[in-house]
């Protein structure tokens, strides 16, 4: 069996989107996305997620803090140096990011800018 690297999560945006424009012209996204675990007991975890180039990058910059959202990408560990010496992170490299309705929307009819 050959390896497999694949993150799907859903949950909602802890701050709005950051975006950085590089002079490679590259543009790179970062968002928190906070899940809650139910079991084995209540918790919420905050995970970070950065997407390269984002191709939905009028509708990511349109989501706020608190929108209900979907990710799809894999894992990646980054390392750097820094005054405490090499530091690492690990963070969710975004194949996909994608908003999602929530009821009160999906009752009224609202656009998200989702390709549903």
């Amino acid at each position: 069996m050959s390896d497999l690297n694949l993150v799907v999560m859903a949950g909602r945006l802890a701050a709005d989107p950051e975006f950085t424009t590089f002079a490679s012209g590259a543009t790179l996204c970062r968002i928190l996305v906070t899940t809650r675990s139910t079991e084995p007991r209540r918790r919420i975890d905050v995970i970070p997620v950065v997407q390269w180039d984002p191709a939905d990058d009028a509708v990511i910059r349109d989501m706020v803090r608190g929108d209900r959202i979907w990710v799809a990408g894999a894992v990646q560990r980054r390392f750097w140096s820094a005054e405490a010496g090499r530091t690492s992170r690990v963070e969710v490299v975004a194949h996909e990011i994608q908003r999602q309705r929530d009821r009160k929307e999906e009752d009224a009819g609202v656009d998200t800018g989702s390709s549903e």
